[in-house]
């Protein structure tokens, strides 16, 4: 196989997995998608064949030697910088986005280890992170509590009393709660913030159920 097939075939191999990946992470409305994930895979594997075979002119005076693994560690390193830039923190006991940052750093080493030309664990590593990220999640979703923060604003101090006593009942857990007074419009509100947690969780049935039995709040967000 010529030399530059083979370079061409890993990057879009490389490209390939990274897109596999994204978009789970795209249908599940993560903040790094197909884009993101393509991107890391095919410039990993770039500086993967970079470092393989992107000296071999000063390689061949026999003047250096050369370690390939060395761009390789500073590829696992950097890409760091871009998995931090998806983690969000909303509040103290609220985090999001280590999943996906974990599937950007798994991404770039499935495009070095395409970009060394090592195809099969390439493809093999996508397929298990893909495994991780929807069967592991559909066969534990019982497992574990995840944390949500509710936001609303009501007239009166004592709806909180009310609505912690419902989410009481329902098996939720509040992890804490903090309680503003405001003013809109000339009237005294109280805005009230709740974290909760829970092992099963729906923004919209909490919506709903807010709406229902609360009628006099009105829900500022809920993420």
């Amino acid at each position: 196989m010529n030399i530059y097939v083979d370079f061409s075939l890993r990057l879009f191999v490389a490209g390939l997995m990274g897109v596999l990946i994204g978009l789970e992470r795209e249908y599940r409305a993560k903040e790094a998608g197909y884009r993101t994930h393509f991107l890391v895979a095919l410039g990993s594997a770039l500086m993967m064949i970079v470092s393989q075979y992107g000296f071999m002119d000063v390689l061949e005076k026999n003047l250096v030697r050369l370690d390939p693994s060395r761009l390789a560690a500073q590829v696992v390193s950097g890409i760091g910088f871009i998995g931090a830039g998806t983690i969000i923190l909303l509040q103290k006991q609220v985090v999001r986005g280590l999943t996906t940052a974990a599937g950007v750093w798994a991404t770039a080493g499935i495009g070095l280890a395409i970009g060394a030309g090592m195809y099969l664990i390439g493809i093999l590593a996508t397929l298990l992170a893909l495994a991780g990220l929807e069967v592991l999640s559909y066969c534990f979703k019982s497992v574990g509590m995840r944390n949500m923060i509710i936001e609303f604003t009501a007239g009166n101090p004592e709806v909180l009393k009310a609505v912690s006593g419902r989410f009481s009942s329902d098996g939720f857990q509040i992890a804490s709660y903090e309680m503003n007074k405001v003013y809109e419009d000339g009237r005294e509100l109280y805005r009230i913030s709740m974290v909760i947690r829970a092992k099963r969780v729906n923004e919209e049935g909490l919506l709903l159920m807010l709406l229902h039995d609360f009628p006099d709040i009105t829900v500022n967000r809920i993420v």
